[in-house]
């Protein structure tokens, strides 16, 4: 009986919703039972109605923020897919595979939303998302992941998520193809710690995190973030005019491998009458190597016709300008230093999309997700993307102007 989740798991949210449907989203609070929920899913279409009898589905991608996450929270944690499966039918994990494999013969995957590359060229016919709003790469890696689900006569995913506003969770919802269930955290008050409950509903309750994390509503805009989804909206822009300067500005990371902060390269140029600054491109990455990313930069730089290269210095000082030059020793090189903080120095080019004199040529999902937050008491990561877009416009727009930050060029 405990096994049978049909019969005791919450149908509000829980349990599957009928019909002819490509994505079931479970909107949820802290602890509202999303990943059992997921995880049972999961089960329902590996399992056969025996132990060695093949069930609806054969091969599972299991895709969360990072391969451990996916291993420790969807694959083996408290409400993961072993913990969830019966003795007599409980798939094993296999390390050097990083997959669950049933007795049947079935297996589910384990990847990780910051190396996307690894989707490609397997396939599937069922998939788990875990936390996709919290999903490095997360447009990247949900497109390849799409194309790999290929099996089957209709291949389907779950994904469980607390929400934020990010473009792709937006689209997601306005799917027609999509089918979403929610549910608050108290919806699962049976399984939490009444301590828990009360602490964070006394310091979240009617705040933009507590309608996300405690509620699972979807909150647009976050309070006191320097840009809003219809500033964001207002600056798009089909094409533009000849620029008159363009720069690549860079955001480097100190560390690099899948857990690092991102490199945030942005493309952006000024031309026009009156002038306006334009965002051209955004080639940020993660898990770079510095000379991988400083290749980025250069190949950016090439691929724009860009007057110049703008990068931060604080954190790795001279080895940036190094790195960039020995990918090209020709390219125009500027450094500068930050002596204010982080949203000293981006309320000023916040105050020109206000103008409308910053435009972007296309939809920059990543980067417009980051500016979104950005400022925001709730701000999550490092919004190493936006560091690279203030860079370039005060270099285009600002420069030289009392308080801009200190720049060298050589």
């Amino acid at each position: 009986m405990p096994y049978l989740f049909e019969v005791w798991g919450n149908p509000g949210h829980q349990l599957p919703p009928d019909g002819d449907w490509d994505t079931w989203l479970i909107l949820g609070g802290r602890g509202a039972g999303k990943t059992r929920a997921g995880a049972e899913w999961i089960r329902s279409r590996l399992e056969g109605p025996t132990p060695l009898s093949a069930g609806p589905c054969n091969k599972a991608a299991l895709v969360a923020a990072s391969l451990d996450e996916a291993r420790d929270v969807m694959a083996l944690g408290d409400s993961g897919v072993v913990a969830c499966s019966p003795p007599d039918r409980q798939p094993k994990w296999v390390e050097s595979r990083r997959s669950l494999v049933w007795p049947n013969g079935a297996e589910a995957t384990c990847f990780s939303a910051s190396s996307p590359e690894k989707l490609r060229g397997p396939q599937f016919d069922c998939a788990w998302a875990d936390e996709l709003c919290k999903w490095p790469s997360a447009q990247e890696a949900w497109d390849i992941l799409q194309f790999s689900l290929r099996l089957g006569a209709h291949p389907q995913m779950v994904v469980t998520t607390t929400p934020r506003a990010i473009k792709l969770l937006e689209e997601l919802m306005a799917n027609p193809r999509t089918i979403r269930t929610s549910a608050p955290t108290a919806a699962n008050r049976a399984n939490l710690a009444e301590s828990f409950l009360r602490r964070v509903t006394e310091r979240y309750e009617g705040t933009a995190r507590g309608r996300e994390e405690l509620n699972g509503e979807l909150v647009l805009d976050r309070p006191g973030a320097l840009w809003s989804r219809s500033l964001l909206e207002a600056a798009h822009v089909r094409s533009g005019p000849e620029m008159r300067r363009i720069v690549v500005a860079v955001d480097p990371p100190v560390t690099s491998g899948e857990k690092a902060d991102e490199c945030g390269i942005v493309v952006a140029g000024i031309g026009g009458v009156p002038e306006c600054a334009y965002v051209m491109a955004d080639r940020s990455s993660r898990g770079d190597t510095p000379e991988r990313w400083a290749r980025r930069a250069v190949d950016a730089y090439h691929e724009f016709g860009a007057d110049r290269i703008v990068a931060e210095v604080n954190q790795g000082g001279e080895l940036v300008g190094t790195l960039i030059r020995q990918v090209d020793p020709e390219v125009s090189y500027k450094s500068v230093s930050a002596s204010r903080g982080k949203v000293t120095r981006a309320e000023p080019v916040s105050a020109l999309y206000e103008q409308g004199r910053v435009k972007h040529l296309g939809r920059f999902s990543e980067l417009e997700d980051q500016m979104r937050s950005f400022g925001s008491d709730d701000m999550v990561g490092s919004p190493d993307r936006v560091d690279a877009l203030v860079w370039a416009i005060t270099e285009l727009m600002l420069a030289g102007q009392r308080g801009a930050p200190r720049a060298r060029s050589f």
